[in-house]
């Protein structure tokens, strides 16, 4: 899963926790966390959080 979501952000600046579900074809928030976890843990992506949405890139 966490490949999914490398993929999907993989040449663009950023997207929303929305749009990388639907991007990377993950189908619950579960699944999509415990990706971000990974990713976060091995300090691949970084997360911002303008008050309304997270909003997720590549490092």
């Amino acid at each position: 899963m966490a490949g999914q979501i490398w993929r999907a952000l993989e040449g663009k600046g950023g997207l929303t926790q929305k749009e990388i579900k639907k991007e990377a074809k993950l189908k619950t928030d579960k699944d999509f966390y415990l990706a971000l976890g990974w990713l976060l843990r091995e300090n691949k992506v970084m997360v911002q959080d303008d008050g309304k949405e997270l909003s997720i890139k590549l490092l």
